[in-house]
């Protein structure tokens, strides 16, 4: 029998649902006291975060710069069709996870990457787990998944895997099913497909609906927009950007955060290691190069590595693998402001321009800090749906009571308002436009400012508003609202006046 150990959990949610999970395991059939023990695995083990997007959409490159090491294989090849789980292990080393629950250890290949050529059977190979002595993996296990949209037929099929859409077997369910938030990647155009898969993908997630709470949009390759194309952008290409990842927000919300803008590649070149010294000499010896040269090499990727000058052709050829033309020119910007800067300073300048910075923010505001919620209310779902299945009345009542004496104590109130987010995100419940947006920026922040729309606002002013909306909710629930919406009111009024009560004591 498994038993909550004593370990380090996300927060006292998590700790709390571990407590409730343990409890009920000696009195739940073994079938489900199994799963009950994986659940307070799943509760004990990092957040789970899935990469998914379409095929070429660039999800490995945005892997290997979050985990800051070029690790993740971005070529077409064996493993970019496979789940590949990135967790922190005391030693690095790759274990190739096969149907039949088998693992064989298979190292790094000499640059640090998953080797291209794995050496076994591919079509007996479930997933890759990579562990690496990475600090950041410490709290945050990144999935890579194959790309949507694959021509290749066992792609597509590991892709239906990955969606949820076939049945899996269960290792490959373990690998994907157990992430917890998803971060989706698309590029210029989100396509109806996309849209279906996110749907499906974050379904699939914790079995579960996702929604702004454990969902963010990446727009990939921004620089490949053409700014003179996009209306109010003042063909400025970063905001261009920013008014198209705006554009698609709109199409994909109420299922995402945000979406965000990024240059997966500059992202991965500052991150990993892949902007050296002699790229930034390289850099300075093209800064020094008339105006007329530099013009041309910059109009297209041809003429940068083919029309002669001083640098060399090979060298110029590594940097637009690395930067492409857009991360070049913005470097050769940063020289002609300062001629003396370093080469780390220089490195720090293309991190920047890669938009990688309000990527990592927005995943620390949206998942990291809220982690102990989103995983502990994956873990009540995991738990409701194994009651379910097993097919015992007096089971299923007695797990049902136990989670509702866990949601009636105040301090677990935040999984009330999660829930009832998701609801409101899926439109299982439907509300008017304002007052669901009321819902998901209550749902979707822990900070009282954000949650009140009033961010900046003293606090005398936050604790006035608290009261006034808990009121106004309380009405809506009792004057108007439909039973589902009344369910959601009860739990919005009760959010306020928390937060209230917290304004009041602080």
């Amino acid at each position: 029998m498994n038993t909550a150990p004593e370990q380090r959990w996300a927060g006292p949610l998590s700790a709390a649902v571990a407590r409730l999970c343990a409890e009920l395991q000696p009195r739940v059939s073994e079938r489900t006291a199994e799963g009950f023990g994986e659940v307070l695995h799943r509760l004990g083990a990092p957040l789970q975060v899935a990469v998914a997007g379409r095929i070429k959409s660039g999800k490995s490159t945005l892997v290997n710069a979050l985990i800051g090491r070029r690790v993740a294989p971005t070529d077409v090849g064996e493993c970019t069709r496979l789940v590949t789980r990135f967790q922190y292990g005391t030693v690095d080393r790759v274990e190739v996870v096969f149907h039949d629950g088998r693992r064989q250890t298979v190292p790094f290949d000499p640059t640090g990457g998953i080797p291209a050529d794995l050496g076994v059977d591919f079509d007996e190979v479930s997933h890759l787990e990579a562990y690496l002595t990475n600090a950041v993996l410490r709290d945050l296990t990144v999935i890579d998944t194959p790309g949507l949209g694959s021509l290749d037929s066992d792609s597509v099929a590991r892709t239906e895997q990955a969606l949820g859409t076939q049945q899996l077997d269960p290792v490959s369910r373990d690998a994907v099913i157990g992430a917890e938030a998803v971060l989706y990647v698309v590029t210029q155009g989100v396509r109806a497909d996309d849209e279906q898969a996110l749907a499906a993908f974050t379904a699939a997630t914790a079995s579960r609906e996702a929604g702004p709470v454990n969902a963010i949009a990446l727009l990939n390759k921004a620089d490949m927009i053409e700014a003179d194309s996009v209306e109010g952008s003042g063909d400025e290409l970063w905001k261009a950007a920013e008014i198209l990842a705006a554009k698609q927000s709109a199409l994909l919300k109420p299922k995402v955060a945000d979406v965000l803008p990024v240059i997966g590649l500059l992202a991965e070149t500052a991150e990993t290691g892949g902007f050296t010294a002699p790229d930034a000499e390289a850099l300075r010896s093209l800064a020094k190069l008339d105006e007329d040269t530099r013009e041309t090499l910059l109009l297209s990727a041809d003429l940068f590595t083919s029309w002669e000058c001083e640098v060399p052709a090979g060298t110029r050829t590594q940097l637009l693998e690395r930067m492409d033309l857009h991360g070049v020119r913005c470097a050769l910007e940063a020289l002609d402001a300062e001629p003396d800067i370093t080469a780390g300073e220089l490195r720090r300048r293309i991190r920047d321009a890669s938009g990688l910075a309000s990527v990592l923010s927005r995943l620390d505001s949206v998942f990291r800090v809220r982690a102990d919620g989103i995983k502990a209310a994956a873990a009540l779902a995991s738990i409701t749906a194994l009651s379910q299945a097993s097919g015992d009345r007096d089971e299923r009542r007695e797990v049902h009571d136990a989670i509702e004496g866990l949601l009636a104590r105040p301090e677990a109130h935040q999984l009330r308002v999660l829930e009832a987010l998701t609801l409101v995100a899926a439109g299982a419940v439907e509300m008017p436009p304002d007052l669901a947006d009321e819902v998901m920026r209550v749902g979707s922040s822990t900070d009282p400012g954000e949650q009140l729309g009033g961010p900046g606002l003293p606090q005398a002013e936050l604790t006035d508003l608290a009261l006034e909306r808990a009121n106004w909710w309380r009405s809506f629930s009792s004057f108007g609202a439909t039973p589902a919406q009344s369910r959601v009111a009860h739990v919005v009024h009760r959010a306020y006046f928390l937060i209230w009560q917290q304004l009041r004591t602080r």
